[in-house]
């Protein structure tokens, strides 16, 4: 039953990973190469072998990609190589259509235009691939495994190894299209954080209060989240408090101020941003408890 939820699984990713990849083909083609601008990731290292020694791209990212997913294979598990191996092929194979379809097709002369859309198209299509659970294939998976050995932010070792990748092709490259490069490299680091995280962003409240009763009563009977109560002590006072901590979605807290408001006008309320929230009521189904099972 296990093998048919995965399969299935890796049924339903197919999409996403087809088009990611031909987005990410595209971009390339038609905004990055006409453009003469440098890049990171597995492209960047093609670009740069390929100027050295006219080693051709498509065939050069077809081999890192299968070096990296038998790496992929050891680490991350074969749950993950059996997402990312239909984009080990398909990169290399989209990139070399693209290439042959519009390859000497330029929309636009503009660097600026260019480095723009060439970050906002590699960062999308790259976090359409990673939120369907594969990746792009190549540069994308040592980012993954650091963040699975060591909770590495997928886009800071992506901003870190791109830098290097850019360092490389800055031997070859004009100065401007360098730091155009690097202009590309933090638009679509961005890009790709903020779409790895749509959808998953919380709004955390710690809420001080001489009235805590009463708000932890209005709370659960008006809104549908649990709350926990802290122990606190006055820094001045020294008097023994409580703290309501809770966690919503980020909707929620305006509502969710009017009550606190209605209640206590004078609480100190304490809002957050948190990334992601696991656990009941996010990332597992709501459980119900009747209160008088709770009593003892």
């Amino acid at each position: 039953m296990k093998q048919h939820s995965s399969f299935a699984a890796i049924i339903k990713s197919v999409p996403a990973v087809l088009a990611g990849n031909f987005l990410y083909a595209l971009t390339i083609t038609v905004f990055l190469l006409p453009a003469g601008l440098v890049v990171g990731g597995t492209t960047g290292i093609g670009l740069t072998l390929n100027h050295l020694w006219n080693i051709p791209l498509s065939a050069f990212v077809l081999v890192f990609n299968i070096a990296m997913l038998l790496l992929g294979m050891v680490v991350l598990g074969k749950a993950f190589v059996a997402n990312t191996l239909l984009s080990t092929f398909l990169s290399p194979i989209f990139l070399e259509l693209c290439q042959q379809l519009w390859g000497d097709r330029v929309l636009t002369d503009d660097l600026l235009l260019s480095t723009v859309f060439s970050g906002l198209g590699i960062g999308i299509s790259v976090g359409i691939v990673i939120r369907a659970g594969a990746s792009t294939g190549g540069m994308d998976i040592p980012p993954l495994i650091l963040k699975k050995l060591f909770r590495v932010p997928v886009s800071t070792s992506l901003y870190v190894f791109d830098f290097c990748i850019l360092l490389m092709q800055a031997m070859f490259r004009p100065m401007e299209n360098v730091l155009y490069g690097l202009i590309l490299v933090m638009i679509y680091t961005m890009v790709l954080d903020k779409l790895l995280l749509a959808g998953h962003s919380r709004t955390e409240l710690k809420i001080i209060s001489t009235k805590v009763e009463e708000l932890r009563e209005g709370i659960l009977s008006k809104i549908d989240r649990g709350v926990t109560l802290l122990e606190g002590e006055g820094g001045y006072s020294k008097s023994p408090t409580k703290v309501i901590l809770m966690v919503i979605a980020n909707r929620e807290l305006t509502k969710v101020e009017k009550i606190i408001h209605s209640i206590d006008p004078e609480s100190m309320i304490i809002v957050n941003r948190v990334s992601e929230v696991q656990g009941r009521g996010f990332s597992l189904s709501k459980r119900y408890l009747d209160r008088d099972d709770l009593e003892i």
